[in-house]
């Protein structure tokens, strides 16, 4: 089973995939704090109101997230001498970083340095404080696909990274939500491509900190509620790591796959003046 939160004339709506057509839940607008798991599995399904994925919108995966918390330095390839951590990086973005699937990536005339960084989202689904990694899988919705574009030359002006993270609209997420029972993603190929050329290619078994452990970690000190966010990392190959360097121009495109859950693809735009 899969979700996704579209827009369709002019309406926000919840559907469940079903092909190339999603069926609308009755009286539910988006994943929110108030759609557990549990909640979305019981909402009656308008089979009658289908639409076609051709015709709507879709929606960041959780538009309306209480937390967004993001992993830096996960993959044992990107994390190069820190790979023995033994705690996670961890940083927050906001709501208002969140931007659509197939929706552009507009380019601040701030930053010259625009980077890509494909990764695993996780979405919550049941609450939780205080999660063994044992349980923790219980409390996941889905898996969704994400791009945290992370303005770097932003990042490096402090050791904090807040203020290259949090751009408005600049991280897409989705397309849909996965639901565990429908995918493994234990070993579940994950890769970016950049104007067709493969830029960051790995697997989820080469994360550090696994996936209970993050939401185990995360628990201890805050409340995991349904429609929070997890990014779980990003492999090598990010732009600000090449050399030379690469970063995102007008007219880019960039697509981030992770096997069995779904692929993005945004078109890089500069802001208009």
């Amino acid at each position: 089973m899969a979700y996704a939160n579209y827009r369709y004339k002019g309406r926000d709506f919840i559907g469940e995939v079903h092909g190339e057509y999603l069926i609308p839940l009755a009286g539910l607008t988006d994943v929110g704090p108030e759609t557990s798991a549990d909640f979305l599995a019981s909402a009656s399904r308008l089979t009658e109101s289908r639409v076609a994925l051709s015709d709507v919108t879709l929606r960041p995966a959780s538009p309306r997230a209480g937390k967004i918390l993001c992993v830096g330095l996960n993959y044992k390839d990107h994390a190069n001498d820190v790979s023995t951590a033994t705690f996670p990086v961890l940083f927050p973005k906001y709501t208002s970083t969140l931007t659509g699937p197939a929706d552009d990536i507009i380019l601040p005339p701030e930053s010259g340095q625009v980077d890509f960084e494909g990764e695993l989202a996780v979405i919550i689904g049941k609450a939780g404080r205080r999660i063994s990694e044992d349980d923790a899988l219980g409390h996941i919705l889905g898996y969704c696909v994400s791009n945290d574009i992370t303005m770097r030359d932003y990042q490096n002006k402090s050791h904090q990274w807040l203020q290259g993270k949090i751009w408005d609209n600049t991280t897409p997420l989705g397309p849909y939500i996965v639901t565990p029972a429908e995918t493994d993603i234990s070993n579940a190929g994950i890769s970016t491509t950049l104007n067709g050329e493969v830029v960051q290619k790995s697997d989820l078994s080469h994360l550090i900190f696994s996936i209970p452990t993050l939401i185990a970690t995360i628990s201890e000190f805050t409340t995991l509620e349904p429609a929070d966010v997890i990014l779980t990392g990003t492999p090598a190959g990010v732009g600000y790591r090449r050399d030379p360097q690469l970063f995102l121009q007008d007219g880019d495109t960039i697509t981030v796959t992770v096997e069995g859950v779904g692929s993005i693809t945004n078109t890089v735009r500069a802001e208009a003046a």
